[in-house]
């Protein structure tokens, strides 16, 4: 039987690249959504469909965040900006 692969070598600009292309997405579903005026029923459908997409793209996107580990002196105190 098969399994998943749990282990995945990305580097930074990898995981750049994915973070952008996934914030490209969410700019172009937003795009779609703005296009539907949402007052016409058939359109309500592919409004709910868009807008489950969007969630499911932002939900992704803070999952990659929240695995990120950031840099903080140990030495210093930290300024951030």
């Amino acid at each position: 039987m098969q399994s998943y692969n749990r282990t995945f070598d990305l580097s930074i600009a990898d995981v750049d690249m994915i973070e952008e292309a996934l914030r490209a997405r969410g700019r172009e579903l937003s795009r779609m959504r703005l296009a539907l005026a949402g007052d016409n029923p058939a359109e309500i459908e592919s409004i709910r469909v868009i807008e489950a997409d969007q969630r499911e793209n932002e939900e992704l996107l803070g999952r990659l965040h929240d695995q990120k580990i950031f840099y903080r002196p140990k030495k210093s105190t930290y300024v951030g900006g």
